[in-house]
């Protein structure tokens, strides 16, 4: 794998396929190994005699003096440790200096870090990377791969140097602060091999005697009040039950501290351990730092620090993208505490998980509820500011640990005030299973005069005792996943659903207050199991009941399986159907044909039936052999008004397609799927120029239609005069002026 920004060729950097980027300098031969992580090639360094063997860069790289470089490699050795440099050259090769790495406390057979960084001397026009070991006897082996050389990889958006995060160059940057002494040491630590933020100089704080004993850095970069930071550094505590600490602290003008900020690791072991801390810059701040520490430690422990930044919050800690969560970080990720989160109701319990690591979906702590009976509980956040009127989601992580847990998002809108507006409560989930992560969603738009929100997690314990993780918590301003638009003037609703995964098939819903489910229509037919190739999906639904609420419920399946892999429903919705004297006589396959008319008489429903009756000799009752009775069938009787009306119903009933008939509530009459028969207009007085005209209009129930569904309701002759160049676009677009109606093209 390439490194990011390395000056060195790839073959140079992983050692393979050869060894052609590097060549033996001092006492050793140089050969090809195996066993590396950054592809399977390394270089093997064996020794010649005791003493000081050196490997070089075959090549050298161009530098500008003054600039600051930076050189790593990862190491491994059973027998010697290892140092690298950076070789200065000039313009003419000659050798100006070399900045030397401090030398790995103990050899190590696992693949480990060295580094160093140092600025270009004046003079200095090329550099070399040396890798140096020294042996004690001859044979002795060094191997190397994973190189890099370029300009220092930094944290993105770190306020601290280059020195003050990684100490590669002096460690000057920081300082003992209290009952300790700071130096810089290199443990053979095995970072991952594509992990590029870490070297191997570290800081060491060491005790002078029993007591607290802290180092804080020297750096004092500007911040702004108001804003939130976050501060981070991986900590290598002497042992499990080490108070080892990193702490944000905030300075006005004068250098006086105003506030500050400290998470405790929960240390696991002795490794090293990546500790966040977090906090708003109180008014009057002007400078941050960083500070890291030990407490009740015994003289002569030793701490160390590594990766240290300070920086304005992001979206990920080591990510340069804009924050948009208004959760701050310490309630988002738990990673100095339990935050601003109460239980104001319930029995519940809440904590930080411990230790480190232990649970947590994102970073490394998360919210440990728990619960000893079975019963609900309310987890209450902080306030925290939005803007209002738009939609905000909320998003939170839950793991099942023990017990069964179902739960409620809901979203608490306060006012200027601070006093509650309204609620919006999510539907209540079924933590599905024990074990893995659930991430939970809920969109919620904010009332006109909200100003602020507040987050309940409303959790009950369906058995005793239970426990459950909470990780992730963020409240962010983001498009609705789904949006539902009521569209009164043509009795339709309009669904937008969007972050859809196109790996899974997606199947759409009408709910009805009921529980009654209906497949929506688009143009491919109903909505069952469609293949989408993109992540929004838009259809508009023209067969939705008029004055009947009804929601949608958005299917997810894998392709494979066939299981349910999620799902989402939206809010309810009403279509207002007008004058209840009305009645709409729908095309669901053509739209733009459908009508709304003035019903003169509903039909007197008949439901037809085969039967054939035998009436045997001698027998009183006769013997009725029946069929399957029949839909409903009756003549339905409307009014057109004008020649316009009666024109646009002659072009519905010209098709001869099913229809869709439906009613106001309260008439007695439920949505019917009919089939028209032969009609009649009569004019409703014997007056030439009379517009009115009554319709008989024979209907017969038949099946909802499977087909798809062309065209919208809304496509007029402004459309077409935008989206076409010329009556010649619309000639070789349309085939004939029914499909110009619909918007059916057949050419380009």
């Amino acid at each position: 794998m390439a490194i990011p920004g390395n000056f060195l060729s790839a073959t140079t950097e992983s050692i393979d396929p050869n060894t052609s980027g590097w060549a033996a300098k001092l006492n050793c031969s140089l050969g090809l190994g195996s066993g590396g992580r950054n592809g399977d090639g390394v270089a093997k360094l064996t020794a010649t005699a005791a003493g000081e063997m050196q490997a070089r860069t075959y090549s050298s790289y161009p530098v500008t003096a003054g600039d600051t470089y930076w050189t790593f490699a990862d190491a491994s050795s059973t027998t010697i440790p290892e140092r690298i440099g950076l070789r200065w050259l000039s313009s003419s090769g000659a050798e100006i200096s070399i900045t030397w790495s401090l030398t790995t406390t103990s050899a190590s057979s696992a693949w480990h870090r060295i580094s160093v960084g140092g600025q270009a001397p004046a003079g200095a026009a090329q550099v070399q990377v040396l890798i140096s070991a020294t042996a004690t006897a001859a044979g002795q082996i060094t191997f190397f791969e994973n190189v890099y050389l370029g300009y220092p990889m930094r944290i993105p958006g770190n306020l601290l140097s280059f020195d003050a995060e990684q100490f590669e160059i002096s460690g000057s940057s920081w300082a003992a602060e209290t009952n300790g002494t700071l130096s810089r040491t290199v443990p053979a630590v095995p970072w991952a091999v594509n992990w590029y933020y870490a070297g191997g100089e570290m800081l060491t704080l060491t005790a002078t005697a029993a007591g607290n004993a802290s180092a804080a850095c020297v750096e004092r970069p500007a911040v702004t009040p108001g804003i939130e930071y976050v501060g981070q550094a991986y900590l290598n505590p002497p042992a499990s039950s080490s108070s080892c600490w990193v702490e944000l602290r905030f300075y006005d003008v004068s250098g006086v501290k105003l506030s500050s900020a400290r998470s405790t690791l929960a240390a696991p072991g002795t490794s090293y351990y990546r500790q966040v801390v977090s906090a708003v810059a109180p008014a009057g701040a002007a400078t941050a730092s960083l500070a890291a520490g030990i407490n009740s430690a015994t003289a002569g422990q030793a701490m160390r620090v590594e990766c240290a930044f300070l920086k304005a919050r992001a979206a990920s800690t080591y990510s340069d993208l804009p924050n948009a969560n208004v959760v701050p970080y310490a309630d988002s990720s738990f990673e100095q505490g339990i935050g601003q989160w109460t239980v104001p109701a319930g029995v519940a319990t809440i904590g930080q998980s411990t230790p480190w690591g232990a649970q947590a979906s994102v970073d490394y702590y998360s919210l440990t509820v728990s619960s000893a009976t079975a019963s609900g509980s309310t987890i209450r956040s902080g306030i925290y500011a939005v803007s209002p009127g738009v939609n905000w989601r909320l998003k939170v992580s839950m793991k099942q640990v023990a017990g069964a847990w179902n739960a409620v998002l809901t979203v608490r809108w306060l006012d200027a005030s601070g006093s509650l507006i309204s609620t919006d409560p999510s539907t209540s989930w079924a933590i599905p299973s024990t074990g893995p992560w659930y991430l939970l969603q809920h969109d919620a738009l904010a009332p006109a005069n909200a100003v602020s929100a507040q987050i309940d997690l409303v959790v009950t314990a369906t058995s005793a005792p239970s426990t459950l993780q909470i990780d992730n918590v963020q409240l962010v301003q983001v498009l609705p996943q789904t949006e539902v638009t009521v569209d009164n003037g043509s009795a339709s609703a309009t669904l937008v659903t969007r972050e859809i995964n196109t790996a899974l098939l997606m199947t759409v819903y009408r709910v009805l207050a009921n529980g009654s489910r209906t497949l929506l229509r688009d143009a491919t037919g109903l909505t069952d199991h469609l293949t989408n190739t993109d992540d929004t999906y838009v259809v508009t639904d023209y067969e939705a009941p008029l004055g009947v609420p009804f929601s949608y419920r958005i299917e997810f399946y894998s392709a494979t399986t066939g299981l349910l892999a999620a799902y989402r429903t939206t809010n309810t919705y009403t279509i207002d159907p007008g004058d209840p004297n009305y009645a709409w006589l729908k095309d669901p396959s053509r739209p733009i044909l459908n009508r709304r008319v003035l019903v003169k008489q509903a039909p007197e429903w008949k439901q037809p039936i085969d039967q054939n009756v035998m009436r045997p000799r001698g027998r009183q009752n006769a013997v009725v052999l029946s069929g399957v009775r029949s839909g409903r069938e009756g003549d339905l009787i409307v009014w057109t008004q004008s020649d316009d009306e009666r024109e646009a119903l002659r072009f519905l009933l010209a098709t001869g397609n099913v229809l869709l008939w439906q009613t106001a509530p309260g008439m007695g009459e439920s949505d019917v799927y009919v089939s028209v028969g032969e009609t009649a207009l009569p004019r409703v007085s014997t007056y030439a120029h009379e517009p009115w005209r009554e319709w008989t209009l024979p209907l017969t129930e038949v099946d909802q239609p499977t087909g798809g569904m062309a065209g919208s309701a809304s496509w007029t002759v402004r459309d077409v005069a935008l989206e076409n160049a010329s009556a010649l676009t619309v000639v070789s677009r349309y085939a004939t002026v029914l499909d110009l109606a619909l918007d059916q093209r057949s050419g380009s």
